[in-house]
């Protein structure tokens, strides 16, 4: 392809403060990769208002899973209000509708997930925590059978400002990071995956374009990162396998070492009282294959398939 000397570009993004950073921070390194070819690159923001984003009254496992959160954003690249999507990793469905491609994972931040307002062992007994994700709430009970759990939605200011009403809140850690929030004041434990394992591709960005779209294709293959899409790559594999949007309590963590990747998958019961955890050390040629087989064995082999079922 002949780089033309300048090309603009329109992405689909949700509204909140979170997804517009991302999408700003998309803009800046398709911008770099531009000017290194040559190419004078802008990028226009298409605000799309998902019905997830609007029904903050349901709890998203009830709406159909993650995919809430990307289908409308999808819809925009699809029907041509927009020309790439820039989505939180760890709200993409494993499957991507056909016209679509994943054409870069950019550097990924921090995976982990933070609880705010105080840390695991200085919760009371009974504590009440308050997250919307069936993951964390299913570690969080196996790790404490005593604790309490409550819904808890809205972007990242609204469930700050409302952290006060629990013992303590989940985040993200790279939500907080990129939104650069100071949190001096409370009470904040990162929760290492050992104990709280991420969901898959939780850290990361994932840009779609249309495949057919050789500009925009070509563009985003310039900010790809090669060790995040390879870790994140393992994972969704790992999601796939287990059911493209399996709506269980499940996560999945990939790293690289030199030429080695290591993925550790998690399938529970809804209520924390089954954690099902498994690892994997292959060659990192090996990763996706790793995540299916690790999923196949969690379903297969640790008795995960008659979680499905209940």
């Amino acid at each position: 392809m002949a780089d033309p000397s300048a090309v603009h570009l329109r992405a689909a993004t949700r509204g909140s403060a979170l997804a517009l950073w991302q999408t700003d921070h998309v803009t800046a390194l398709l911008a770099a990769a531009g000017r290194a070819r040559g190419v004078e690159v802008t990028v226009e923001k298409v605000i799309v208002e998902t019905v997830a984003d609007a029904r903050l009254d349901i709890p998203i496992w009830e709406m159909g899973g993650k995919g809430v959160f990307v289908k409308e954003v999808q819809a925009a690249v699809l029907d041509g209000r927009a020309d790439l999507a820039v989505h939180s990793g760890k709200d993409l469905p494993a499957l991507t509708p056909d016209e679509l491609v994943v054409a870069a994972v950019p550097e990924r931040a921090d995976p982990r997930d933070v609880l705010v307002g105080s840390t695991l062992d200085g919760l009371p007994v009974g504590g009440l925590v308050a997250t919307g994700s069936v993951r964390r709430r299913a570690q969080l009970a196996w790790r404490r059978p005593d604790l309490t759990f409550t819904g808890l939605r809205g972007n990242i200011a609204t469930r700050l400002s409302k952290a006060g009403e629990f013992d303590a809140i989940v985040m993200a850690a790279a939500a907080l990071e990129r939104l650069e929030l100071d949190l001096s004041d409370r009470v904040v434990e990162v929760l290492e995956p050992a104990v709280m394992l991420p969901q898959v591709a939780q850290g990361a960005l994932a840009v779609e374009c249309r495949g057919a779209d050789d500009v925009a294709r070509s563009l985003l293959g310039d900010i790809e990162h090669g060790p995040s899409r390879l870790a994140v790559d393992a994972e969704r594999a790992f999601l796939a396998e287990l059911g493209g949007d399996c709506d269980l309590p499940a996560g999945a963590h990939a790293t690289l070492d030199g030429d080695v990747l290591t993925i550790e998958g998690l399938l529970a019961s809804m209520d924390g009282h089954v954690v099902l955890r498994e690892r994997r050390e292959v060659p990192v040629a090996e990763g996706e294959a790793a995540g299916r087989a690790l999923a196949r064995y969690l379903l297969d082999d640790a008795g995960g398939a008659s979680l499905l079922t209940r």
